[in-house]
């Protein structure tokens, strides 16, 4: 655990368009999981701020927590890019798959583009990689209750697919049989892993849901597993 003390997380949180009032609570979420197990996790929605995090040299990884809209500056966007080719990871929750629509990069960063999403609503999401610090701890299938992000196409095809949705599961789904919801990859550099889930406040007191968080943290900062 030693090795995790020194980690310091970054948690960027700015919307310029839909604000996800469950964001407070994600916050509250990374927090907690930091004071469990040794990180230093701190907040913030300022862009300067994030690009002075990221080019300071002691940020283990970036969270981008349901960020919505175009949130970066030109100067923070050179930090994020400088930071993940240069090996930074980066985690993306929720709707950090509705940010930065017109820079490609964080596209390929992220992995897909959000599409669009049927009403809140329980369903079941199906785990097809166990073999991930973010999956380790579920079952076969994972009962939860979400938006279940459409994306505008499946990017299995370039990332590592970890989880994916059962549209039988709920209602008004759009993309199939190849519904993927949680990924990683290092296409870009770094590692960068990205959960669909994360839309209620619930789900971050939920500990499975937390200890997925963790897992993808861990995995993308080359962390040590906790136990």
């Amino acid at each position: 655990m030693g090795a995790m003390r020194s980690a310091r997380i970054l948690v960027f949180t700015r919307t310029t368009g839909y604000r996800h009032d469950s964001i407070p609570h994600g916050v509250d979420a990374f927090r907690a999981l930091g004071d469990e197990h040794g990180l230093t996790v701190t907040a913030t929605e300022d862009p300067a701020a994030l690009a002075a995090a990221l080019t300071e040299g002691d940020c283990r990884a970036v969270v981008f927590l349901s960020t919505s809209g175009d949130v970066l500056t030109p100067e923070s966007r050179e930090a994020l890019r400088s930071y993940v080719t240069g090996g930074g990871a980066f985690v993306g929750v929720h709707a950090a798959a509705t940010t930065e629509y017109d820079w490609p990069w964080y596209g390929e960063l992220l992995g897909a583009r959000f599409d669009r999403h049927p009403a809140l609503q329980p369903g079941v999401a199906v785990v097809e990689d166990r073999d991930h610090p973010a999956t380790a701890h579920l079952g076969p299938i994972w009962p939860f209750t979400d938006e279940w992000y459409d994306f505008r196409s499946s990017p299995r095809d370039r990332v590592r697919v970890l989880v994916s949705a059962d549209e039988a599961s709920y209602e008004g789904g759009g993309m199939g049989e190849d519904h993927p919801l949680v990924w990683c990859h290092e296409n870009t550099g770094g590692r960068s892993f990205y959960t669909a889930l994360g839309h209620t406040a619930e789900s971050y007191a939920d500990p499975v849901f937390r200890r997925h968080l963790l897992g993808g943290l861990v995995w993308a900062a080359r962390l040590p597993v906790p136990s």
